[in-house]
């Protein structure tokens, strides 16, 4: 991404490319083959108070994260999300606008984040001054699993909770140098599984032509693991999420992808000028908390589960303040069958919270989901149930994201009886999910 504040050494950009449109057909069986226990689909144990954002519309970047006047001023503007450069050694603008309180403070304004790290260039790309991968595959590996540990302590720092996405910006590089490819593809494998491990998302940033034709070529590889969300960079004005050329439709293709579609140029909103990228959006972005009240004129308990069924963890006094992570259906009280999720990882009633809403959810707070990219090789058949009893009524592509927000028991397939029911209304077999576990329920999704 080259903005006027940013050397001009740079040319094409980072890939916006997160999964946009789910590819649904009408399936039949199930696949076959057992689910992957490594690459390229890893596993995510996320924390208990983790849960995934994700957010489909425009979104614009800028090399420095805009004063909190300006985006008051682009309230104004189609734009409702906007990329900000959280860290990398090669991060070139410097941010001094982009704190926690910064976060807290547009995120209120329901701007959503998407957040972007500038680490390590290829070997045999970015600008000359750059800082580069090593063109050795094992060391290459390592600095990837760096850049992930350094990103997710510059997210915490600014408040960005664990279910986050984070896109590693890959600059353009030789397309035909073999032991480049193999550095980059290491490089992102590796960055790919230490945010799975430590519970959070992983996205990329490339060039259609530069950068992500290579990574969709090793797209069921198991010697990568695969990221889960896509970021292309292609300035031809056209804002699809699909039809991307040499990147089959079937990839990335449940709300994991992202295309920057125009580069730097001047947008004015509310009298305000900023020098940006255009991007659309379909794709897990950054999970932040939001501060509400306890509204209950006794001690109101904060459960395990969403549920008056599941025991209380504990309990806070009327006025306390809560940080409200995400929303989940659960058992009715009072008018209300939304429960409010805390960073803590339990959850209480929203009818004794002081959301906008006491009926239904309410924004900006996002549903509680958890991804997890699906395994089978041909795909996995989406029921209307959890058994294979139960009608078809879709196909999830392979490596796709199965946005799951709770599991229940049904008939076995492979070594579980586990189905996960999807943000979408839908099961899919647990053993075809890159849950922890494939035997058992996986924490923190609830229970259906």
């Amino acid at each position: 991404m080259s903005h006027p504040h940013r050397t001009t050494l740079r040319t094409l950009r980072r890939f916006l490319v997160l999964a946009a449109v789910g590819v649904l057909s009408a399936a039949t069986a199930l696949a076959s083959a057992p689910p992957a226990a490594a690459e390229p689909a890893t596993a995510v144990p996320y924390p208990v108070g983790a849960s995934a954002t994700r957010y489909s519309g425009l979104a614009f970047d800028t090399c420095t994260a805009p004063p909190l006047t300006a985006m008051q001023a682009w309230a104004a503007s189609p734009y409702r999300a906007v990329g900000v450069y959280i860290g990398g050694v090669n991060r070139t603008c410097a941010q001094p606008q982009l704190t926690a309180s910064w976060v807290a403070s547009v995120s209120k304004m329901k701007w959503r984040l998407l957040p972007i790290y500038k680490g390590l260039q290829p070997p045999c790309g970015g600008r000359p001054t750059d800082a580069k991968i090593s063109s050795d595959a094992a060391t290459a590996r390592s600095q990837g699993a760096e850049a992930a540990a350094d990103a997710i302590a510059k997210a915490k720092a600014l408040g960005m909770r664990p279910g986050s996405a984070f896109y590693n910006d890959i600059e353009n590089y030789v397309q035909t140098d073999a032991t480049c490819r193999t550095a980059v593809l290491s490089y992102v494998s590796a960055w790919t599984k230490e945010l799975h491990r430590l519970g959070y998302v992983s996205g990329v940033y490339m060039n259609l032509n530069l950068g992500s034709k290579q990574l969709s070529d090793v797209y069921t590889s198991t010697a990568y693991a695969r990221p889960d969300a896509l970021w292309i960079a292609r300035y031809d004005g056209v804002d699809s999420l699909t039809g991307w050329t040499n990147i089959a439709d079937s990839k990335w293709a449940a709300h994991q992808r992202a295309k920057q579609f125009k580069g730097s140029h001047n947008e004015t909103y509310g009298g305000v000028t900023l020098n940006i990228d255009s991007d659309r959006l379909d794709t897990p972005v950054a999970t932040v908390a939001y501060t509400y009240t306890a509204k209950s004129s006794t001690m109101l308990n904060a459960r395990t589960g969403p549920s008056t069924g599941y025991p209380a963890a504990k309990s806070y006094a009327p006025n306390s303040s809560l940080e409200v992570v995400c929303q989940a259906p659960g058992s009715t009280v009072g008018s209300t069958r939304v429960w409010d999720k805390l960073s803590d990882g339990t959850y209480v009633t929203d009818y004794y919270v002081s959301t906008p809403s006491k009926a239904t959810y309410s924004a900006p707070l996002p549903r509680c989901t958890y991804p997890y990219q699906t395994t089978a090789p041909r795909g996995v058949t989406e029921r209307s149930g959890p058994g294979t009893s139960y009608t078809a009524v879709g196909k999830s592509p392979n490596g796709s994201l199965a946005w799951v927000y709770c599991q229940r028991a049904g008939s076995a397939v492979g070594t579980t009886k586990i189905w996960d029911r999807m943000d979408n209304g839908r099961y899919v077999s647990d053993y075809y999910v890159a849950t922890p576990s494939k035997t058992t329920y996986s924490k923190p999704a609830p229970r259906c």
